[in-house]
């Protein structure tokens, strides 16, 4: 992207005008205030059609099975930015999503890249699917890298959620070849890093969604506005009873000082 002038400065999402608003090509209040639900309205904005039945049903799923995941790193940043800022709900929010990197939530996206350079090159070099999916698997073992929507520190059996929505995508109908790359993963993987890695849900859900149909650019929206949904959860509760400070608390507790300490000459004031 350049920086500066722009050939083409256009949006084809809204527009405005004294008498209404259009947002990709229909009227807001007559074609879609109380004619269309959020879920489909999401698929609608962001890539300018609305989602069939199964499309709509698997994006329910996926935007669900993330929403909520407890007091993780995101959540008591938010809480505890509220804490310390009651009047800035807008803060705490952004607190929330700016923690949803490479490794919590925004995993999503490096594991639906991953899945797409795999069919990708799968289908440059005339190599079947599992040899693609071998030789990468190769390549991370040997760079001593993470093998992205796979494993899970705590499911070790196996992430639910994950389960479910690959099923749940079968049923529909939406299973295809990212689904199909990421179960070759998990079926490869095991023996060729030497350990347990089932699939996890930051797998699936590019998996599932990328197979829907969903543009790989826009993937990770998908856990950004589901985890938007389970802040505000938490924003709501923590106005109520507060814990924000307790885990500020809690976190000094848990963390010991090893730097250098105070010369005791110094300390006694001394010199």
């Amino acid at each position: 992207m350049r920086i500066g002038k722009q050939d083409n400065a256009s949006t084809a999402i809204a527009t405005s005008d004294a008498d209404t608003i259009t947002v990709r090509g229909l009227d807001l209040c007559s074609d879609l205030i109380g004619q269309i639900g959020f879920t489909d309205y999401f698929w609608f904005l962001v890539i300018g059609s609305r989602p069939s039945e199964a499309q709509r049903a698997i994006l329910d799923a996926c935007l669900v099975s993330i929403a909520e995941h407890g007091l993780v790193p995101s959540v008591q940043a938010a809480r505890m930015t509220l804490a310390a800022g009651p009047e800035a709900w807008q803060g705490a929010v952004a607190a929330g999503l700016l923690g949803m990197g490479s490794v919590v939530a925004g995993s999503s996206e490096a594991a639906g890249r991953y899945l797409a350079g795999i069919i990708e090159h799968a289908d440059a070099g005339g190599a079947g699917l599992e040899d693609a999916v071998s030789t990468s698997l190769g390549d991370l073992k040997s760079s001593r890298k993470k093998v992205p929507g796979l494993g899970h520190p705590q499911h070790s059996a196996g992430d639910p959620r994950a389960s479910r929505l690959l099923d749940l995508s079968d049923t529909l109908g939406i299973s295809g070849r990212h689904v199909e790359t990421l179960r070759a993963l998990a079926k490869h993987a095991p023996v060729i890093m030497d350990r347990p890695l089932p699939i996890n849900v930051s797998g699936a859900i590019p998996a599932v969604m990328l197979d829907a149909g969903w543009p790989l650019e826009a993937l990770k929206a998908v856990p950004l506005l589901a985890r938007t949904a389970g802040l505000a959860a938490h924003l709501y509760e923590e106005s109520l009873r507060s814990i924000g400070f307790i885990m500020s608390h809690h976190a000094d507790l848990a963390i010991s000082y090893d730097g250098p300490k105070v010369a005791k000459s110094t300390a006694d004031g001394e010199g």
